[in-house]
């Protein structure tokens, strides 16, 4: 291996190259789990939200409906016909659905215990692509690499757990 002063430097044209693809590397592994927390957080929410009648919260485009939040007929029937899983009956499984789909969203999106609430929601993307949309594939695939990143890496400086981290005077 050579001594780093006899490397020989890069050629004109790699040089732009690689001082961009030096400043890529420097993109903080906080801001990128950030956009990942709000991100999947979004996508499970929303669909939650699609099962229940009586609470609607949509931040960005702005809907709030404040109510006793009760799982849809329609949800049921999705559970009953097109979502049938095995070993588990229809009430059960849109019920536990939707609660996962409220709960684990929001610990993820505020950072608090954010590497199982992605791993409950790498579960359930797992379900879905195994169970209910097998050809859909691409998406889940991109919601189990967010979720992998955050089960990972963790949630970043900006949240619950790297508060908490610091109370107690550890890191990650």
């Amino acid at each position: 291996m050579k001594p780093a002063s006899a490397i020989a430097p890069l050629p004109w044209p790699a040089r732009p190259l690689a001082a961009l693809i030096d400043l890529f590397g420097r993109i903080p592994d906080s801001l990128i789990a950030l956009l990942g927390r709000f991100s999947i957080a979004a996508v499970f929410w929303l669909s939650g939200q699609t099962k229940i009648e009586g609470l609607t919260i949509n931040l960005v485009q702005g809907e709030f409906s404040l109510g006793w939040p009760r799982l849809s007929d329609s949800a049921l029937f999705l559970f009953q016909e097109e979502y049938a899983l095995p070993l588990l009956p229809p009430l059960w499984a849109a019920i536990m659905a939707t609660v996962a789909e409220h709960v684990l969203p929001i610990l993820v999106l505020i950072g608090l215990a954010t590497r199982f609430s992605a791993l409950g929601l790498l579960g359930m993307t797992l379900v879905i692509q195994l169970f209910v949309y097998p050809g859909a594939y691409p998406t889940h695939g991109v919601w189990a690499a967010v979720l992998l990143y955050l089960i990972a890496k963790g949630p970043g400086k900006v949240s619950i757990d790297a508060w908490i981290a610091r109370q107690y005077g550890r890191t990650g």
